[in-house]
């Protein structure tokens, strides 16, 4: 791929198309030659030139079934425009290994695997360690002097404050609402390149996001191919929608990476590496000095549990590197699939986009106000980010002047029985208050547990309230997220 700022508005379409069709479009060559004429120095930068160059009790099953039959309905069920599935580079593994494959996001994932419940898949994490394929989120980079700038005029993020080798949680917001497009991970790996992971479900309208963005600065010429320069500078958007991507979680994640992986240079070693880090790395498949795969690592997770994330995985190299970190494990290390995922992320308390997520909700009504950093914050930072005005007045609550939220994210314990799923009402006094957005009988707790919107002011910790689950109300008491402490390795 050329600079986009000698590209024209059909390529920037182009590229827009290849991300919403998820074709294995990685741009690594351009990706290190943008990098070596721009002239980042920095260890990571030099780093990435390399990379680029080359079955249970019954109650548990009937547990199973109802979580599937669950997850069928809500949480896995969108497919490809055309109706064909797609399949991530782990699919023949998945398949091999008798996993049962649903559609998901357009792809065929799978949801469990015959040797575990969802509930015992769930525990192991919890207790030892899980792999979960996440090849079919959207990798993409953002490289070049513009880079930064750009990725601040589209999210809340300080993107050019951050450190090399950091990343964090951010998220694609509409100008006129301050509503969230999508939720991301932004990280820094060089000096004027950084890595964005979004979700798969939403590949086209963040290429469209993405696209329309680059058209409103400028970054992209409205001309033939091989038009005028639109910018001094420029913004390479690399794609990386067939490479690999694959999370470790659980306690026994960190003995797992440190007897087959090695961090980039200068990178230090694994007891420095903490929540939020991310390094260029390589893993020993096996098979001498040729067989170190280069990858991105990065410590955290979807889980609450201590792990990692390690994406940008040549998709040929997809099965060694997964039965290479198994091996590892030594008896300790299982695959998992989209049931323990939504299950686990559900007790760490964080959001799934779709459903705790969407277009008409902005990050403070959602609790995530801890994403917009300080100094974003401030009326007089440069650039703007989208919404900036609407959910800086959030920010303020009505009670202290300002123009607040109607509605806030919260946690909810709910009494034995069925489970208050998704769409259940919230309701106090015979009002009703608020709505579920995600709910299931908690695997680590043995209790009910939902998310959902509440009515500002009923908020706090150990507000009583009542849930509708099938024409029947039940008690429930808003609680604070986590549900399950959070296991992050701070050091």
């Amino acid at each position: 791929m050329r600079p986009l700022q000698t590209t024209s508005l059909a390529s920037a379409r182009r590229i827009a198309s290849n991300l919403i069709q998820a074709k294995p479009v990685i741009q690594s060559r351009a990706f290190a030659a943008q990098a070596q004429s721009l002239g980042a120095q920095s260890r990571l930068s030099r780093t990435a030139r390399r990379l680029a160059s080359f079955p249970g009790t019954p109650v548990e099953r009937q547990q199973q079934k109802q979580a599937q039959q669950q997850c069928g309905r809500r949480t896995y069920s969108s497919e490809a425009a055309s109706g064909e599935l797609m399949k991530t580079c782990l699919h023949d593994l998945h398949v091999s290994h008798g996993a049962k494959m649903v559609p998901f996001a357009g792809f065929s994932m799978p949801v469990l695997y015959p040797d575990q419940s969802l509930t015992q898949s769930h525990l192991w994490t919890r207790e030892h360690a899980s792999i979960f394929d996440v090849s079919h989120m959207v990798q993409q980079t953002f490289v070049g002097p513009k880079a930064g700038l750009f990725l601040e005029k589209t999210t809340p993020c300080a993107a050019r404050s951050m450190e090399i080798g950091t990343c964090q949680l951010s998220c694609l917001m509409l100008e006129e609402t301050g509503g969230v497009v999508d939720d991301c991970m932004i990280s820094r790996i060089g000096e004027e390149q950084w890595y964005v992971v979004t979700n798969a479900g939403r590949r086209e309208e963040d290429g469209e996001f993405f696209t329309d963005a680059m058209v409103k600065e400028g970054l992209v010429a409205e001309g033939e191919e091989g038009g005028p320069m639109a910018m001094d500078g420029g913004v390479m958007w690399g794609l990386g929608s067939g490479m690999g991507m694959v999370a470790l979680q659980g306690p026994e994640a960190k003995d797992v990476v440190s007897k087959c992986m090695e961090l980039g240079e200068g990178q230090g070693e694994w007891k420095d590496f903490f929540f939020g880090r991310i390094s260029f790395a390589k893993i020993d498949v096996g098979e001498g000095e040729g067989g170190k795969v280069g990858v991105l690592i990065s410590r955290g997770g979807y889980t609450g549990e201590d792990g990692f994330e390690i994406g940008m995985i040549d998709p040929g190299m997809g099965e060694k590197v997964v039965n290479t970190l198994v091996k590892a494990g030594e008896g300790k290390v299982k695959l998992a699939g989209l049931g323990a995922r939504d299950s686990l992320r559900l007790e760490a308390g964080m959001c799934l986009y779709g459903h705790d997520l969407d277009e008409e909700t902005t990050p403070v009504e959602a609790a995530l106000s801890w994403i917009i950093p300080k100094d974003r914050r401030s009326v007089e930072y440069d650039p703007k980010f989208p919404g900036r005005d609407r959910v800086l007045g959030q920010l303020k609550t009505k009670a202290k002047g300002g123009q607040g939220v109607d509605r806030r994210r919260i946690g909810l314990k709910v009494e034995n029985g069925p489970p208050a799923r998704e769409g259940a009402m919230i309701e106090q006094d015979g009002k009703t208050v608020g709505t579920v957005t995600s709910g299931m009988p908690s695997p680590s707790l043995g209790s009910n547990i939902a998310m959902g919107y509440i009515e500002d002011g009923l908020q706090k910790s150990g507000t009583e309230v009542e849930v509708v689950v099938r024409g029947r109300k039940r008690k429930a008491t808003v609680t604070k997220m986590p549900f399950v402490e959070s296991k992050y390795y701070r050091g």
